[in-house]
C-alpha cells in the first residue's frame, strides 16, 4: 500500500516537471498562487545559475579540476585517453560570461515568446507555468553550448552587453526598493492605527534614524579614504552630489502637499533610498582605476598606509570583495522580493507591469490526499510574462557584471581591467534611481487628475 502510494506521488511530481498542466495543478508543489510559484521557479533557475557561477570563479578551482584523470589538456592523463577539455573556459571570468550568457539567453527567448500573453488560458501560459523539466534541459543545454564559443571578441563585446543591462537592472532594483518601503510603511501604519500605536511608531523612527545613520556615516568615510586633498575629484563630486540629492528627497516626502496627497509617505521610504544610494556610490568609487582614489578594503581594515600605483598589473577577478558581496545579496533579496510582491502601489505596479496582488484563495483543492495550489491567472495575468523574464535577463547581466567587478576583459592580455564606463554607469544609474522616487513623490500634485493611489 505504500509503495502504492509512493508511486502516485512520484506520478503527480512527474506531471509537474513534464506536463502541460501547470505546476500549481500538481499535488508536489506547495499550496500557492500560480503567479508566486511559477515565478519563485524561474528564481530559483537564476539562483542556482548564479551559485554554479560563484563556484567556477573560486580560486584554485582549476587546479582541481586538473587533478580529474583525463579530463583537461595538461592535467592527469588516462594511458589511452586523450584529455580534451580546455578547463581555462570553465573556471574563472571566462566561466562567467558563459554561464551568465546562457541565462540571459534563456530568460530573453522566454521573454519574447510570453509576449501579449493576457490570462493562464492562452496556449504559452501551459509553457509558462509548466514543462519544468524539459526548461531546465534547454536551459542545461544552452550552458553547454555558451562553453563552446571561441574567445575571440566575445567576452569584450558581452562586457559592453553586461554594462547596458546592469545599468537597467540597478534602476529595477531601486523601483522594487520603493515599493518595498512603502508596503512596510503601509503596514505598520495600519499595525499602529489597530492597537499600541507607540509601539509600531517607535518602530519607525527607529528603522529610520538607523537608515539615516548609516548613510551618514558612509559619507563620512567616503570623503576619509576615497578621496585625496589634491586628488580624486569625480569622486568628491559623486559623494556630494548624491547627498544633497537624498537631503531633496528626503525634504520633498514630508512637505505638507506631498503628505496630503500621499499619507503614506514618509522619511522611511526616503532613509532606504538615501541608502541604497550610498552603496550605489561606493560600489561605483570601487571601479575606478586610480588606485589612490581606490584603496583595498584589506588595506582600509589593516590601516595599511601602503597605496597602491595607480598603474599596477590587474590580479585576478575577486567575486569576494565587500561591494560584490553586498551586491549579491540585495540582488537576491530583490529577486525573491520580485516573484512574491503583492503590491497595491499604483505607479509602481506600472513601472514593473503588474496589477494589484491578490491574496491566495484559501480553498485549494486536494486530490490524492494533496493540497494542490490555485490558478489566480484564469480571468487575467497578475504580473507581465514578457516583463518577469526581461528582468531575470537584466539580472544574469547584473550578476555577471557584479561576479567579476565590472572589470573588464583585456583580449591581449587575458586580464580583468577596472575602467572609468563602469564608474559612471553606476553613478548615473543612482541619479536615475532618485529621480524615479522624487516622481512617486509629485507625481499626484503635478498631474492631479490622475489616479495614484
Amino acid at each position: 500500500m505504500g509503495a502504492c502510494m509512493a508511486l502516485c506521488s512520484l506520478a503527480s511530481c512527474a506531471s509537474c516537471l513534464c506536463g502541460s498542466a501547470p505546476c500549481l495543478l500538481c499535488g508536489c508543489c506547495p499550496f500557492s498562487n500560480n503567479s508566486t510559484v511559477t515565478r519563485l521557479i524561474f528564481s530559483f533557475f537564476l539562483l542556482l545559475g548564479t551559485l554554479v557561477s560563484v563556484i567556477m570563479i573560486l580560486p584554485g578551482m582549476e587546479d582541481q579540476l586538473r587533478k580529474i584523470p583525463g579530463f583537461c589538456k595538461g592535467g592527469s592523463s588516462i594511458p589511452g585517453l586523450e584529455n580534451q577539455v580546455n578547463c581555462g573556459v570553465l573556471v574563472g571570468y571566462k566561466s562567467v560570461y558563459r554561464m551568465c550568457f546562457a541565462m540571459a539567453c534563456f530568460f530573453f527567448l522566454f521573454a519574447i515568446i510570453m509576449v501579449r500573453v493576457r490570462s493562464s488560458k492562452d496556449p504559452r501560459g501551459a509553457l509558462q507555468n509548466g514543462f519544468w523539466f524539459f526548461k531546465f534541459l534547454i536551459l542545461v543545454g544552452i550552458t553547454v553550448g555558451a562553453f563552446f564559443i571561441p574567445d575571440g571578441t566575445f567576452n569584450t563585446v558581452w562586457f559592453y552587453f553586461g554594462v547596458v543591462g546592469s545599468f537597467i537592472f540597478i534602476v529595477i532594483q531601486l523601483v522594487l526598493l520603493i515599493d518595498f518601503a512603502y508596503n512596510w510603511n503601509k503596514a505598520w501604519l495600519e499595525n499602529a492605527e489597530e492597537g499600541n500605536r507607540k509601539c509600531w511608531f517607535a518602530g519607525l523612527l527607529s528603522f529610520t534614524i538607523l537608515h539615516y545613520a548609516l548613510a551618514f556615516t558612509a559619507v563620512v568615510l567616503f570623503y576619509v579614504y576615497y578621496t585625496q586633498p589634491s586628488g580624486c575629484t569625480e569622486h568628491k563630486v559623486f559623494i556630494s552630489l548624491n547627498l544633497i540629492f537624498c537631503i531633496i528627497v528626503s525634504i520633498v516626502a514630508i512637505l505638507p502637499p506631498v503628505q496630503e496627497a500621499q499619507p503614506e509617505s514618509g522619511l522611511l521610504q526616503a532613509s532606504l533610498i538615501s541608502l541604497y544610494t550610498m552603496y550605489v556610490t561606493w560600489s561605483s568609487m570601487t571601479n575606478n582605476p586610480d588606485r589612490s582614489c581606490n584603496p583595498s578594503l584589506l588595506s582600509l581594515v589593516s590601516n595599511s598606509t601602503s597605496v597602491p600605483s595607480p598603474t599596477a598589473t590587474p590580479g585576478q577577478v575577486q567575486w569576494w570583495d565587500a561591494q560584490g558581496i553586498v551586491g549579491l545579496v540585495i540582488f537576491f533579496f530583490c529577486t525573491l522580493y520580485a516573484s512574491i510582491r503583492s503590491s497595491s502601489n499604483t505607479q509602481v505596479n506600472r513601472l514593473m507591469q503588474t496589477g494589484e496582488g491578490g491574496e491566495a484563495s484559501e480553498g485549494g483543492a486536494e486530490e490524492g490526499g494533496f493540497r494542490r495550489a490555485v490558478d489566480n491567472e484564469e480571468e487575467g495575468v497578475t504580473y507581465s510574462y514578457s516583463f518577469f523574464h526581461f528582468c531575470l535577463f537584466l539580472a544574469s547581466l547584473y550578476i555577471m557584471m557584479t561576479l567579476t567587478s565590472w572589470y573588464q576583459p583585456e583580449t591581449t592580455t587575458q586580464a580583468m581591467l577596472s575602467t572609468m564606463p563602469a564608474v559612471w554607469v553606476k553613478i548615473t544609474s543612482s541619479w536615475l534611481g532618485l529621480a524615479l522616487y522624487l516622481w512617486t513623490l509629485v507625481a499626484p500634485l503635478i498631474l492631479p487628475n490622475r489616479d495614484f493611489s
